[in-house]
């Protein structure tokens, strides 16, 4: 049976030695002051695996394992980056009251950016429930708020797994999860309060985080991959790995985003460089060191990420880059992107990052682990392509940076027209609008990543300095027998959130594949319907015909042999050309 404790503020202070909380009861009457979250916390959702009856996050005995949550980083008052927000772990110790059960309590919060990021989750179910965001110059609006439930929620959302649930009869080996979730804020304008969702209903909503997410300024992206999976690699200790990115814009300045999703443990980056390539793991000159909050390294917990600090480092445009890191510890997993294109170094023991020479690379990979991003100081923002295999580049000569991506940032650094916008491919190959190839829990083989929806905030809405989305997705999802009304609704999906934070978003028509084993004529049916109602359905600002592009004429639902890589389903570097040829470029202009 589920308890949700109300009354005077004494009686919830009886234990665990805090100050009196605010209480869900006194929020109804009269005006609130805003307080800070952790003045208002009224549920203790962690306990010590020894004393699992000093919490009660579910109402029904159940608790996180204080243990677990140590081996996945999440310590008391750790600052975690995720999703290019930052938010605090509750500085409290187990079987302390840690988090608050949303009931329109009012939080004080101050920043400016383009969102509000919650560390959350549902217990008794999915929660909802629509607060209220109080500017500093009086205005205000409301936000709705999703909590997932901590059982039952999705793997390919979550921001942490853990895999034990606590109970006063004992621990459990079932997962529990935790999420960040965010939503928009009208931008440009200070944030002073957030009103919690009052009571939402039957599921509780907890919150343990609350923070604005900045807006990022100075900054442009450069280069960027998405996380596919979680695979098995190396296994690697005491090795450094060396990555080869090729930039889209320059700038006098750099700094390195390393993801740690879908991570069950953190991963210890003893030491990081950058350097331009000369020729294969040989850099140009000596790598320079990168340092993360002032110092060498760092440990970047389960399900977040670490920025580098500014260097000034003159990034060149249109470039390969070399992203060094030593790996002091063992990692025998790690987040990946798979389809790289690109061949990238592996050292035998000891941290090699800052050699200029090649002798101590002795393997190679072709997948990016770890690392999800370059940025360049100054420029006037990014485009992001979320796309699948053809954006990522399959079938495109490797090593040879000729996906339709880096074709299209060499045509925006060639002209004047419109801004030199850094272009950011977040393509994965196998990946799907409405469905996740990849579940977002635990160690893969399968690299198709979660769906489109699912990874939009990470992928774009949460990337550098983005001004527009190119979406060129649905051909996996109608090949493997989603309805046309389901594509259609995930992307019209994709164009209302990104739309909420400010975004120009542009759709691209979905390439015919006639031949390849599972484009038949149902697939192509469902193809066509997507197409018609992205060129006539108004929901996006612009539309690219990349199927106008790349049909043959003579028979629109194969690809034009020209075109073909050979499969009927991915073009050649001249297909990939001529879709980037074809992209008028002042559509992509907010």
């Amino acid at each position: 049976m589920r308890r949700r404790i109300r009354g005077a503020a004494t009686a919830l202070c009886l234990c665990a030695g805090l100050a009196p909380a605010v209480t869900a009861e006194a929020a109804p009457h009269g005006p609130l002051r805003p307080l800070p979250l952790e003045r208002l916390f009224d549920n203790r959702a962690v306990s010590d695996d020894a004393r699992p009856g000093d919490a009660d996050f579910d109402g029904a005995g159940g608790s996180l394992s204080a243990r677990d949550l140590r081996a996945a980083g999440w310590t008391p008052g750790r600052s975690l980056g995720v999703d290019g927000a930052r938010l605090t772990w509750p500085r409290t110790e187990p079987g302390q009251r840690d988090n608050v059960r949303a009931d329109g309590q009012s939080v004080r919060v101050r920043g400016r950016g383009d969102a509000l990021a919650f560390l959350v989750a549902g217990t008794g179910g999915e929660a909802s429930g629509t607060g209220v965001v109080r500017y500093r110059d009086g205005s205000q609006g409301s936000y709705r708020l999703t909590a997932p439930d901590w059982r039952s929620g999705p793997p390919a959302t979550k921001s942490v797994t853990l895999p034990h649930i606590n109970t006063p009869g004992g621990q459990r080996a079932e997962k529990a999860r935790l999420y960040v979730v965010t939503v928009p804020l009208v931008r440009g304008r200070e944030v002073a309060s957030v009103r919690l969702p009052r009571d939402p209903g039957t599921p509780d909503l907890h919150v343990f985080a609350l923070s604005v997410r900045a807006r990022t300024t100075g900054w442009t992206g450069s280069w960027a991959a998405s996380t596919a999976g979680y695979t098995a690699v190396g296994p690697w200790s005491d090795r450094t790995v060396r990555l080869v990115v090729h930039t889209s814009v320059g700038g006098p300045r750099v700094r390195v985003r390393l993801d740690n999703t879908f991570a069950a443990a953190p991963v210890r980056i003893g030491g990081a460089t950058v350097a331009v390539q000369a020729a294969g793991a040989q850099a140009r000159g000596e790598p320079r060191r990168l340092s993360f909050r002032g110092r060498a390294g760092t440990e970047i917990p389960a399900g977040a990420q670490a920025f580098s600090d500014p260097l000034d480092f003159d990034v060149p445009a249109d470039a390969n880059l070399l992203v060094s890191f030593h790996l002091p510890g063992p990692v025998a997993a790690a987040p990946v992107h798979s389809q790289a294109l690109q061949r990238s170094y592996v050292s035998g023991p000891g941290d090699h990052a800052a050699d200029g020479s090649a002798a101590a690379y002795t393997s190679t990979i072709t997948t990016w682990p770890l690392l999800t991003g370059v940025d360049v100081g100054g420029g006037p923002g990014s485009v992001v392509l979320l796309g699948d295999s053809i954006t990522d580049g399959t079938k495109s000569t490797p090593d040879a940076n000729r996906r339709w991506p880096n074709v299209l940032a060499r045509r925006l650094l060639s002209q004047s027209d419109v801004p030199r916008y850094g272009v950011l491919n977040h393509g994965i190959s196998a990946n799907r609008v409405v469905a996740d190839r990849y579940s977002g829990d635990g160690v893969s083989t399968d690299t198709g990543g979660v769906s489109a929806l699912h990874r939009l905030d990470r992928d774009v809405l949460a990337q550098t300095s983005t001004r527009t989305v190119v979406v060129f997705e649905g051909v996996n999802d109608v090949r493997w027998g989603a309805s046309a009304d389901q594509v259609i609704a995930g992307l019209r999906e994709i164009a209302e959130r990104a739309r909420a934070r400010g975004l120009r978003v542009v759709a691209a028509t979905i390439a015919p594949c006639e031949g390849e084993s599972l484009c038949t004529a149902a697939a192509n049916a469902r193809r066509e319907a997507v197409n018609t109602y992205l060129r006539e359905g108004g929901d996006f600002d612009a539309v690219l015909d990349f199927d106008a592009v790349l049909r043959d004429p003579a028979h629109p639902a194969r690809m034009l042999p020209a075109y073909d890589s050979g499969d009927h389903l991915h073009p050649g570097d001249a297909g990939l050309a001529a879709l980037a040829d074809s992209v008028d470029l002042r559509k992509l202009v907010p």
